[in-house]
């Protein structure tokens, strides 16, 4: 499988969180939000341009920055 950015997903997809590109104070941040190596997320929406992306982690929903998410990189889960 190959591993993509949040960014890459389209809406509806979900993916496994393989790992973050970014420093401690960025890694504790996501960790914070749930959005964990292992995490299953589903992307709900994004905007055109660079705007935000809008993802499902258990029952929750994050809004994440363009920069942000192009950080975070996932595995696609399902028709593969």
């Amino acid at each position: 499988m190959d591993r993509i950015s949040i960014i890459d997903l389209k809406k509806g997809e979900q993916a496994v969180i393989v790992s973050h590109h970014g420093g401690r104070v960025f890694e504790r941040r996501m960790s914070s939000l749930g959005l964990r190596p292992n995490a299953v997320i589903k992307k709900i929406s994004s905007q055109l341009f660079r705007g935000p992306v809008t993802v499902q982690v258990g029952n929750s929903q994050v809004a994440l920055g363009h920069g942000m998410a192009r950080r975070i990189y996932v595995e696609r889960i399902g028709n593969e």
